[in-house]
């Protein structure tokens, strides 16, 4: 057989393969997260819970209020905004008077101790946090009343942080399938798949930390030591012998709906910020969708003398029916709309990845950023 034969082949089987394992791993994390607890809620910590508000998300009174609702004995909720005008203030105090015997409350102010918006809104809340463990969640983040505990399962001896993913759900149109496409069966398959060889990475909207920890590494402010904070936490707890964790299962994200425009700045700066953080690691991300296989199997097909279309179909149902299967396994959208939008993701992400590369100035809710490159 001539390498022209083999090769392709080969290439293609490892692909394939790989492909088969990140979505296995990904499966079985989220069918595990329903059953992985710790044995007794009174058994953990007290916990303080910062979660920054700016603007108003899709669903924000639902994905606040589930805040309130946690099976845990001893928490506090510090709501962060930068400024009295934002338009989620109106929202979270309705549902202060709403939940007025919880141990909540809300901080205005902004302290620019970074160029990044979302730091210098919570670094109010972390300095006012009465625990010792500080769990800083997004606005836009529904939390299950098990949240807390499948954070703490995901603790052990060697961990300095626990992250999880979001997942993209409630999703009104095509643009946010799209969204939730690069989330859940692009983002969080590949953040399980690299938790589970013992190389987690932290991704923003959810993140627990002990506070000696990062007071270690320079409190708070350590975080600023990269453009975004989930970059730098990795960095920070790595650099200290300790390791990222993920939380069993993401947590949803509900999207609504999404133009174009949204989606693609979005997904473009998150590619510019894995860019600067891990330059490595993105520069392999080229080959994590489906055209790599496409043009192997093409080529493959080309030099055995097999028909094109048949090969290549059977990749795509291959390739894609394994996505589907993941999403439908975890709850995710999972309908023809949102195996459509997977596929078009697959087509955008050489383009992202090609952004990614490009200027450094981009925008971070109204903020314009100046990218410099960091280590």
């Amino acid at each position: 057989m001539s390498v022209s034969i083999s090769l392709p082949g080969l290439l293609l089987a490892i692909l394939v393969s790989l492909h088969m394992v990140t979505v296995a791993i990904a499966a079985l994390s989220c069918r595990t997260a329903a059953r992985r607890r710790v044995t007794s809620v009174t058994r953990l910590p007290p916990v303080t819970i910062v979660r920054p508000v700016s603007g108003a998300d899709f669903m924000l009174a639902e994905t606040l209020a589930s805040g309130f609702a946690l099976d845990h004995p001893n928490y506090e909720t510090i709501f962060c905004a930068a400024s009295e005008t934002d338009a989620a203030v109106p929202t979270v105090r309705a549902l202060l008077d709403r939940h007025a015997g919880a141990n909540a409350r809300l901080l205005i102010g902004n302290e620019a101790i970074s160029e990044n918006p979302k730091l210098n809104n919570i670094a109010k809340g972390w300095r006012a946090a009465a625990h010792d463990w500080i769990v800083m969640t997004d606005s836009n983040v529904l939390m299950p009343p098990d949240y807390l505990q499948r954070c703490f399962a995901a603790w052990d001896k060697s961990a300095g942080l626990v992250a999880a993913p979001p997942a993209g759900t409630h999703t009104l149109n095509f643009g946010a399938d799209v969204e939730a496409a690069f989330l859940n069966t692009h983002q969080a398959r590949w953040q399980y798949a690299a938790n589970a060889i013992g190389f987690g990475f932290a991704q923003g909207k959810n993140l627990m930390f002990r506070r000696d920890i990062l007071r270690a590494a320079g409190g708070v402010r350590s975080l600023a030591s990269d453009l975004a904070e989930d970059a730098a936490a990795t960095k920070v707890v790595r650099a200290q012998g300790y390791d990222v964790r993920l939380a069993s299962g993401p947590f949803a994200q509900p999207l609504g709906e999404r133009d174009w425009g949204s989606v693609w700045s979005r997904q473009a700066r998150w590619a510019r910020l894995r860019r600067l953080s891990f330059p490595f690691w993105y520069a392999l991300e080229i080959f994590s969708g489906a055209l790599p296989p496409t043009l192997i199997a093409l080529w493959w097909a080309l030099a055995t003398g097999r028909g094109v279309a048949g090969v290549l179909a059977g990749l795509w149902v291959v390739w894609f029916g394994l996505e589907w299967a993941l999403a439908r396994i975890a709850g995710w959208p999972d309908s023809p709309r949102a195996l459509g939008a997977m596929m078009l993701r697959d087509l955008l992400l050489p383009l992202l990845w090609i952004q990614g590369w490009r200027n450094r100035g981009f925008s971070w809710q109204g903020h314009a950023m100046a990218q410099s490159q960091r280590s």
